[in-house]
């Protein structure tokens, strides 16, 4: 259902534009259009990482739709992670969705950035431990870890847990989740209080959890 929406407006000066070397208009229309991107990134990953349709299986001090033996965090206890143990969770991760019998085939992860840090930090700045010719210190990419595609975001949701802050990494298969976008309106008008052009746009969204038991969350702090 597309229920949301996002939208920008600028004025480009014709001062500005006149005396520029740089096609101004070119240039906010860009950065509009990305910072449009986070926002409706950050909504998406604040609404899901909440959403009360996460199953308790795949959450929590106890996840495991068949063991119940996996800690993924749980509020006021959100899991350490560390380079010598970031593998582990990922790999964790990676046996709550076998535990729901979810494909393998399109899993994801998202995690923020001193995550990736710790990764790169860890065994796998070894190549020969991926099975890659070139290390992740090398070459900057993490790729794919234990079926996983990971994805770096600064936009992931966050919490403050007592003394910490506590992120919501997601996890999960393409078909958990159902996403759709439009730029339905894009136009450009005469600025009334200045001599310029305005230039506004509208972005409708929506999004829904469709399959919960493909979708996880690792709550955990650096």
């Amino acid at each position: 259902m597309i229920d949301k929406g996002k939208y920008f407006g600028f004025t480009c000066d014709d001062i500005d534009a006149y005396q520029s070397d740089i096609k101004l208009m070119n240039q906010f229309s860009n950065d509009a259009s990305e910072q449009m991107k986070i926002a409706i990134d950050s909504n998406v990953l604040d609404t899901v990482s909440t959403s009360s349709d996460l199953v308790a299986a795949n959450k929590g001090a106890t996840a495991g739709a068949i063991s119940s033996s996996y800690n993924l965090g749980a509020s006021g206890a959100p899991v350490q992670i560390t380079k010598t143990n970031v593998l582990e969770y990922i790999i964790d991760c990676g046996s709550i969705l076998d535990e729901q019998n979810v494909p393998e085939s399109g899993r994801w992860m998202v995690i923020p950035s001193w995550f990736a840090n710790l990764i790169k930090k860890s065994d796998l700045k070894d190549a020969s431990m991926t099975g890659e010719g070139t290390s992740v210190l090398r070459n900057g990419r993490i790729g794919m870890i234990d079926r996983f595609t990971l994805y770096l975001s600064n936009n992931l949701y966050s919490a403050t847990d007592g003394s910490f802050t506590a992120y919501y990494c997601l996890f999960g298969t393409n078909a958990a989740i159902t996403f759709a976008s439009q730029m339905t309106k894009m136009e450009t008008l005469r600025a009334e209080s200045t001599f310029g052009d305005l230039v506004r746009g509208l972005n409708v969204y929506g999004f829904k959890i469709i399959k919960p038991e493909a979708l996880g969350l690792l709550y955990c702090r650096k």
